[in-house]
């Protein structure tokens, strides 16, 4: 069982990026959301967040890169990526207008 997480502290921002964008045409949204939320807490939390209805969720994790620092090495934060997609004519007011 998930371990229970407040819907609004499942998502984190959105991505707005040139692939974001052109997806947003297609009723597909896309977010970055806590690494230990599942895909109904995220549709749970979007359906909450926006008054949107949600047909499907994909979540992907992406993984930090190697960073170097002249001798020192480090590395980037993991994170998780949600792909949304709503009801055909549904759209998210954060995204218009970009």
């Amino acid at each position: 069982m998930a371990k229970a997480i407040h819907p609004y502290e499942v998502l984190r921002r959105p991505l707005v990026t040139e692939k974001s964008t052109m997806l947003s045409a297609q009723s597909k949204f896309v977010f970055e959301v806590a690494m230990g939320a599942n895909k109904l807490q995220i549709a749970e939390a979007v359906q909450k967040a926006f008054d949107v209805h949600v047909m499907e969720v994909n979540t992907m994790h992406v993984r930090g890169k190697v960073k170097r620092f002249g001798k020192s090495q480090g590395q980037q934060v993991s994170w998780k990526k949600a792909i949304v997609t709503l009801r055909p004519g549904e759209q998210i007011q954060v995204f218009e207008g970009i």
